[in-house]
């Protein structure tokens, strides 16, 4: 199973793991190119979870219209 498919464990009202930890860190150690580096990486990531949130939501678009009690 990869990385990507293990169901990962939810994140409590304001705290998003990682994500929350980068916010906190401190970017003065990095150099520049470090930072270019860094940002196309969060930048892939981002891309990543849009992804994976549109898939979610035309999931669960097509499982309300199947449940959606029928109009006379």
């Amino acid at each position: 199973m990869d990385d990507d498919e293990r169901p990962r464990r939810r994140s409590t009202e304001g705290d998003f793991g990682a994500a929350s930890l980068l916010t906190s860190e401190s970017l003065e150690r990095y150099s520049l190119d470090e930072l270019d580096a860094r940002i196309a990486l969060l930048e892939d990531e981002i891309a990543r979870i849009r992804a994976h949130r549109d898939k979610s939501s035309a999931h669960m678009t097509a499982a309300q219209a199947l449940f959606r009690p029928k109009q006379p």
